[in-house]
């Protein structure tokens, strides 16, 4: 999947570029103030924001980081999936990223970001390259983890909250990582009924 051998299908592109365009344009007619994860607002009556503000971002440089996200989910993990499948772990690691800030995270006031979800989408991709014995699954998997534990550790990173001119919602991308795991679930048990037969 490297090199000249980048999944370039339409079936492999098409999701990624969607969701790529669809948050660039949310970017360019500036819905922040529409869609953003904001509590009081939320208490108020306003809960699409829980969903949709997982697909909006502070600034253009937010947006660039993970835009660099897709890219790299592609590269590693697009053959992995279907156009079905990644529409449909976009949209419940969106609700299930923004309703565990919700109900688990009292102190985030204002959130927005791709990057919980992200988390999700990769966590998925490294437990199935596990599940199809790839190599690199189980070195992804460690440093995804290893990554979450830092953050947890260590806090969020000043850099690059600066850049995003926000604080980097360490929070989102462990709730994103459960939910990652969550959907992994028929793919763990399918790998243990394989191992088991191969015995």
């Amino acid at each position: 999947m490297f090199g000249f051998n980048l999944p370039i299908s339409p079936e492999y592109i098409i999701p990624p570029v969607t969701l790529a365009i669809i948050a660039t344009l949310l970017m360019m007619f500036d819905m922040r103030d529409t869609l953003e994860f904001h509590r009081q607002l939320i208490s108020e009556g306003q809960v699409w924001r829980i969903w949709s503000s997982q697909y909006i971002h502070t600034n253009w440089m937010h947006l660039a980081l993970n835009l660099v996200g897709i890219l790299f989910i592609w590269v590693l993990h697009a053959e992995h999936t279907s156009i079905r499948r990644y529409f449909i772990h976009v949209l419940l690691l969106g609700l299930w990223t923004g309703l565990g800030i919700w109900l688990f995270c009292p102190d985030i006031r204002v959130y927005t970001g791709l990057s919980g979800l992200l988390h999700g989408i990769i966590v998925w991709g490294a437990l199935k390259d596990i599940q199809v014995k790839e190599p690199t699954g189980v070195l992804l998997f460690l440093g995804i983890a290893g990554k979450l534990a830092w953050e947890q550790y260590a806090g969020p990173s000043t850099d690059v909250g600066n850049l995003i001119d926000s604080r980097v919602a360490i929070e989102s991308h462990l709730i994103g990582a459960i939910g990652g795991l969550v959907l992994a679930i028929p793919l763990l048990r399918s790998k243990q009924r394989s191992d088991i037969s191969d015995d």
